[in-house]
């Protein structure tokens, strides 16, 4: 890893080996949402769980993941798929794949900033 005044950079290899959760909210000091990284190994199947507040957003790095719902409904999100999820909701993961699945998770609360990127000059 290598940290810096304003950054951090990483790998989720630098994170951790094997299935399991990747802590990449604590390891880069990331404090203004939540976020994990979570490798599944082929046939693993996830807990339903919720939460009280924050809201997450999945995203399928590798593999093939299945969501499935408190309501009985499953969703097959592949390379790119995506899933929002609202915090009341119960959700669990199956990796339906042959291969390990590799899932980034970001939660939050409070809602979005707006647009406030702006340029450097002289870049």
């Amino acid at each position: 890893m290598t940290e810096a005044h304003g950054f951090a950079v990483s790998s989720l290899d630098d994170l951790g080996e094997g299935p399991g959760f990747r802590k990449i909210r604590a390891a880069l000091g990331v404090d203004a949402f939540g976020v994990n990284a979570i490798v599944l190994p082929p046939g693993y199947v996830t807990d339903l769980h919720f939460h009280d507040e924050q809201q997450e957003l999945y995203f399928v790095h590798r593999g093939a993941v299945e969501l499935r719902f408190g309501d009985g409904t499953t969703h097959l999100l592949g390379p790119g798929g995506l899933a929002r999820v609202d915090a009341s909701t119960h959700r669990g993961m199956r990796n339906v794949g042959g291969d390990e699945a590799v899932v980034l998770v970001a939660g939050g609360k409070g809602g979005y900033v707006g647009r406030d990127g702006r340029a450097v000059e002289g870049t």
